[in-house]
C-alpha cells in the first residue's frame, strides 16, 4: 500500500511540473495574465479593437514579443499591466504589417510619473519633456512619461500620442541616422518625393495653413514622427486633410489605418 501511494505522489509530481507550468505559461501572456491581457487591449486600445480576429491574435503575439525581449522599469513608480500592455501596443502599431520586426536599437523602456527634464528628473520646474530615444550611455533605452503614455491612448487625445512618436524615432534611427527618412521602409527614389512632400508640408505649418502641430517644424525626423501620430491616431482626418501625405504613409507602414 505504501509503495503504491508512494508512486502516485511521484505520478503527481511529474505532473504538476510538467503539465501544470505548461498550463500556467500558457494563461499568461507578456507577464500579464490572458484574460487581463484581452480585457486592457480592448478597453485601451482603439487600434486593436479596429482589427479582425485573426489579426487580434497577431497584434497580442507581436505584443507578447515585445514584453519578452524588452525590459520595463519604472522610475519612481512601480510598473502595472496597463504600462506594459501600452508601451508593447506602441511599439507594435507602427510596424503591425512586418510581424517579424525586431526593435534591436531598444533593449528597455524607462517609465516616469511624468515629464521630466534634460538631466532626466522628474522633480522640479523645467520638466518639459514627455518622452526620447536615449543616446550615449542610455543607447538602447527609450525614456517615457507614464502621464503621456496614458493619455495619447486616452479617447480624448486628438492626433497625439507620445510612444508611437518615440517608437517612429526608433525605425527612424534603425538605418543609422534619425533623419525623417526610415530607408529600411522606403527606396531612396521614393525618399526624393517623401522629403520633397515633408518641405512643402513645413512651409504650409509655417503660414499657419495647416492642422499638423508646429513640433513638426522642428526638423525632419520630428516631422516623421509628429505626422505618423496623425496617421495612426486619427487616420480618417488625417486622409481627409493630406491625402498626399496619407498615401506615402500608407506606403511605408503598409496599413491602411482609415480603411481597416
Amino acid at each position: 500500500m505504501f509503495l503504491i501511494l508512494s508512486v502516485v505522489f511521484v505520478l503527481l509530481i511529474i505532473y504538476f511540473f510538467f503539465f501544470g507550468s505548461k498550463q500556467k505559461s500558457k494563461n499568461i501572456i507578456g507577464g500579464v495574465k490572458e484574460i487581463d491581457f484581452d480585457i486592457l487591449l480592448s478597453e485601451h486600445v482603439e487600434f486593436y479593437k479596429n482589427l479582425d480576429i485573426d489579426k487580434k491574435q497577431i497584434f497580442k503575439n507581436s505584443v507578447n514579443s515585445f514584453l519578452e525581449n524588452t525590459s520595463i522599469e519604472g522610475i519612481g513608480i512601480e510598473i502595472t499591466d496597463l504600462d506594459r500592455i501600452l508601451i508593447a501596443s506602441s511599439a507594435v502599431i507602427p510596424v503591425f504589417s512586418f510581424p517579424d520586426w525586431k526593435y534591436k536599437n531598444l533593449t528597455s523602456v524607462i517609465l516616469y510619473p511624468d515629464t521630466f527634464d534634460g538631466q532626466y528628473q522628474y522633480e522640479g520646474e523645467e520638466r518639459r519633456i514627455l518622452g526620447m530615444v536615449g543616446t550615449g550611455y542610455l543607447n538602447g533605452q527609450m525614456l517615457l512619461s507614464r502621464a503621456a503614455l496614458l493619455q495619447g491612448f486616452s479617447k480624448n487625445n486628438g492626433p497625439h500620442n507620445t510612444a508611437i512618436h518615440e517608437f517612429v524615432h526608433l525605425l527612424d534611427k534603425s538605418d543609422g541616422f534619425t533623419d525623417g527618412i526610415p530607408e529600411i521602409l522606403m527606396t531612396h527614389d521614393y525618399s526624393i518625393h517623401w522629403l520633397k512632400m515633408m518641405h512643402q508640408e513645413m512651409r504650409e505649418i509655417e503660414k499657419g495653413k495647416s492642422d499638423i502641430d508646429s513640433y513638426a517644424l522642428t526638423n525632419e525626423a520630428e516631422f516623421l514622427a509628429v505626422v505618423s501620430e496623425y496617421f495612426f491616431e486619427k487616420p480618417d482626418s488625417f486622409e481627409k486633410n493630406h491625402p498626399e501625405l496619407y498615401e506615402i504613409l500608407r506606403k511605408m507602414f503598409l496599413q491602411d489605418p482609415a480603411k481597416d
